[in-house]
């Protein structure tokens, strides 16, 4: 049998690479009794954890969707692995290496598999970070010390320059045995009359998993004839780079997410760089897409997200309109979690990253000690765009509001959202509870701003 691997090489494997620690990459496990762990399963949509590890046995179990195995079927069910792709990646993480019956062959795959793709990667964020240091990438230093960030930070996040040549990784990952269908595959270069780096001439910053592997990175415009006009751009999506699943600096805030049980959600790469270096350590952002149902599936798993354990969801927004539309469109997506959800916005208008350079480290902390229960930022917006000392101001704005409470699945949440809204128009609450009622059968208002 083509590719098949030594059962030494496998049983090796499986004696070093620990499921608890394995499982901990991508799921936050909690003691569940002598031996055993528990944590909210990564491989369907639950509140309440049903997920089981036990170290000892080598082996997990998940009792709501019936998923189970030891750690190679769980790295292969979750990253979508063949089993001998399994056991490569473990074996990489765990420092064996695996062997093959003595004239075997690995089996040819349809196209680049997942290490290759990762291992360009890595190579590429090595490659960017080294130019980072050299005279052509004097500008994106500026651009950095301006935002205040020092070379320290750059390295601790991995920061780093893509050249302007046009062909200077291309050249570099080819020369590091990589093929051209593995580069362009991995998104890393594209190819149009001839093979061309992706990005050029841009501030780069890798994009992990949870586990620390690069699979993409986000790209900032230095340079005014840059010919791509648009300010960022980010990996397009390809077999590791889904954006919908990826949260920047998940890699850096997992760990204090699980023991905190709180996440940060800001809006790009330098707010997660000044929120970290302020000492919020729980920040993370999108990449180049609103914040959705499968963001909140992986934050999830991290900050225990149960009835048992609450925690907290604070989101940072501008005071805009656009602040505002993602504010509603977060209120609407509230059902998501059974932690507690807030926002916090500054009152001048500033991110996080431009709070920290005018006022220092301690104003980005207080900004998110300061931070409103998000239902009640949203109600209250609602509220300002009428004149509440008018009898009509007051119906209007319960109108448009009670749609939004409405929308609200928990029936407790959604009692107490009533209660508090009759409170910021100043209605009668049986006459709010009434239009909230009436407003079930209408859609809510459009997130858009």
């Amino acid at each position: 049998m083509a590719g098949r691997i030594k059962e030494t090489s496998i049983q090796e494997v499986r004696e070093k690479a620990r499921l608890d620690d394995i499982v901990s990459q991508y799921v936050t496990l909690r003691r569940a009794g002598p031996g055993t762990y528990k944590g909210l399963c990564p491989f369907h949509d639950e509140k309440s954890p049903s997920f089981n590890v036990n170290p000892s046995r080598g082996f997990f179990k998940c009792f709501g969707c019936q998923e189970g195995g030891d750690v190679i079927d769980f790295v292969m069910k979750l990253e979508g692995l063949s089993f001998f792709e399994a056991v490569e990646r473990l074996g990489d993480k765990v420092g064996v290496q695996v062997q093959r019956e003595e004239g075997d062959e690995a089996p040819v795959r349809r196209g680049p598999g997942r290490g290759k793709l990762v291992e360009a990667h890595k190579v590429a964020a090595e490659f960017y970070a080294e130019q980072l240091l050299t005279p052509d990438a004097v500008v994106a230093r500026q651009f950095l010390a301006e935002k205040g960030f020092d070379r320290d930070a750059a390295l601790h996040f991995g920061v780093g320059f893509s050249p302007r040549g046009g062909e200077d990784l291309y050249r570099h990952l080819r020369a590091r045995g990589f093929s051209d269908e593995e580069v362009v595959t991995a998104g890393l270069v594209a190819h149009g009359r001839s093979h061309y780096d992706r990005f050029r001439g841009r501030l780069m910053w890798p994009i992990r998993e949870s586990g620390g592997d690069v699979i993409g990175f986000g790209a900032r415009r230095l340079f005014d004839d840059d010919r791509i006009e648009a300010k960022y751009l980010n990996t397009s999506e390809t077999p590791i780079y889904k954006k919908s699943h990826v949260l920047y600096g998940i890699d850096l805030a997992r760990k204090e997410m699980a023991r905190t049980r709180e996440a940060v959600i800001v809006e790009g790469y330098t707010d997660v760089m000044a929120c970290h270096l302020a000492g919020i350590t729980t920040a993370v952002a999108t990449c180049g897409t609103a914040f959705g149902d499968d963001h909140a599936k992986v934050l999830r798993r991290f900050i225990s997200d149960d009835q048992q354990l609450r925690g907290a969801v604070v989101f940072t927004f501008d005071g805009d309109a656009a602040g505002q539309a993602a504010a509603l469109k977060a209120f609407k997506g509230d059902g998501n979690f059974t932690s507690q959800t807030y926002v916090a916005v500054e009152p001048d208008g500033l991110d996080p990253n431009d709070l920290r350079i005018k006022k220092g480290d301690e104003a980005v902390r207080e900004l998110l000690a300061n931070r409103v229960p998000l239902y009640e930022f949203v109600l209250r917006n609602v509220a300002s765009k009428y004149d509440l000392d008018r009898a009509d101001g007051r119906v209007d704005a319960l109108r448009e509001a009670a749609p939004l409470v409405a929308s609200v699945r928990d029936e407790s949440k959604k009692m107490g959202f009533t209660r508090d809204l009759a409170r910021f128009l100043g209605v009668d609450p049986d006459d709010a509870a009434r239009e909230v009622r009436r407003a079930a059968g209408r859609p809510a208002p459009s997130a858009a701003p």
